[in-house]
């Protein structure tokens, strides 16, 4: 005989029997392309063939392993990928956040949703789009910012050609395409604060700056702490689209990451088991940051598990 928790239990499922339905292409989807690919995970630790096929390549265990690191540039290709990562972060998260406070104060609803469209509108570009946008803004030969400083008699400069200026447009870049997307999370994480707090605030005397601090911030904690657990896992993930379109021979020092690496290696000249093992050392590196990150914020109360 079931008990009343069993009952309810079982009501509880049927009644939402079609939202799991509608659950089972997501679950599909996860299982498809992501878990079952991870059995090729074992390549990294084989000399990989087509003939001899996934299983029957011989294995070699941590050999490729040592290849990577003992090579100067796979080393230097981890540091870039390190280092233009940790740049996006540093840069890219803070942004959204003032955007979104200010986008907040704005009292006109019109103006309002006008700033947010324009805002959101480069996460839908592709990246050959902005590409095309950087390389007409700053080609060396008739770019338009080179063609303003023809107009003040200032030396024109090779944007793209010198590490330090291609880094800053490559940081940058990422910024405007990216951060109307956080921003719009962000703005759904205000509308979930009290407005009877502001009130409060501003009869006991508080100025603006002081409610942003004291109330804002506060209220969107748990969602600032969310974003940047994520963000640190992407930390060791340069998107491919993004360097690839913007790099060339000059700055591929300082441009050539862990994605194209793969691509060059892995898809053009074949090395299936040295990229795998490039990629399982970016997973691995990316899980302990997410780990460790969120270990930090359970300390605060605002960890994501």
């Amino acid at each position: 005989m079931s008990t009343p928790r069993q009952t309810i239990s079982t009501l509880k499922f049927k009644q939402n029997l079609w939202l799991y339905a509608m659950l089972l292409p997501v679950i599909a989807f996860y299982v498809i392309f992501k878990y079952i690919p991870m059995g090729g995970l074992i390549i990294a630790f084989k000399s990989y063939n087509f003939a001899d096929g996934m299983l029957g390549s011989p294995w070699v265990g941590w050999k490729n392993y040592e290849l990577l690191f003992t090579t100067a540039n796979t080393t230097q290709i981890i540091w870039n990928t390190f280092w233009l990562s940790l740049l996006n972060l540093a840069v890219g998260f803070p942004i959204p956040i003032v955007l979104a406070l200010m986008i907040n104060e704005i009292g006109r609803s019109w103006f309002k949703k006008w700033i947010q469209t324009i805002v959101y509108l480069p996460h839908f570009f592709s990246w050959v789009i902005v590409a095309g946008i950087v390389l007409t803004l700053f080609a060396t030969d008739g770019g338009s910012i080179n063609k303003i400083l023809e107009l003040f008699s200032v030396e024109t400069r090779s944007f793209l050609y010198d590490s330090f200026s291609w880094t800053a447009i490559f940081v940058g870049s990422g910024v405007w395409k990216e951060m109307g997307f956080n921003t719009i999370i962000y703005l759904a994480a205000l509308t979930t604060i009290n407005p009877a707090l502001y009130e409060s605030s501003s009869i006991d005397g508080a100025t603006k700056w002081r409610q942003i601090w004291h109330i804002t911030l506060p209220g969107i904690r748990h969602t600032i702490v969310l974003l940047l657990i994520l963000a640190m896992g992407r930390v060791m993930e340069v998107g491919f689209d993004q360097v690839y379109n913007l790099q060339n021979d000059a700055v591929s020092g300082v441009s050539e990451v862990i994605s194209t690496y793969i691509y060059k290696m892995g898809l053009q000249q074949a090395q299936f088991s040295l990229t795998t093992a490039m990629g399982l050392f970016e997973s691995l590196i990316a899980f302990l940051l997410v780990i460790g990150v969120n270990r930090i914020a359970r300390k605060y109360d605002q960890g994501l598990f």
